[in-house]
């Protein structure tokens, strides 16, 4: 499994990253996790609103919040 955050960097962006770390960890995932910050890329994945979140190449999530640790341990177990 693969997982992309897509966003420039914002505070949302940087929660989901952190809440995300604790959620594979609880998890007991060891998960390719990267970042794409490149506007570019972003749309390439059709998103227009971020943060949003990749995995494996599928967007499973795009919208201006910050997701909590369940919200994406939920998202991850739908995969």
């Amino acid at each position: 499994m693969k997982i992309k955050i897509l966003g420039t960097g914002c505070s949302k962006c940087r929660i989901i990253e952190e809440n995300l770390e604790t959620a594979l960890l609880e998890l007991g995932l060891d998960t390719e996790v990267s970042s794409e910050g490149k506007l570019a890329e972003i749309v390439r994945y059709g998103v227009m609103i971020t943060p949003a979140l990749v995995i494996d190449e599928k967007v499973v999530y795009a919208g201006g919040k910050a997701l909590s640790v369940e919200e994406l341990k939920a998202l991850i177990l739908e995969q």
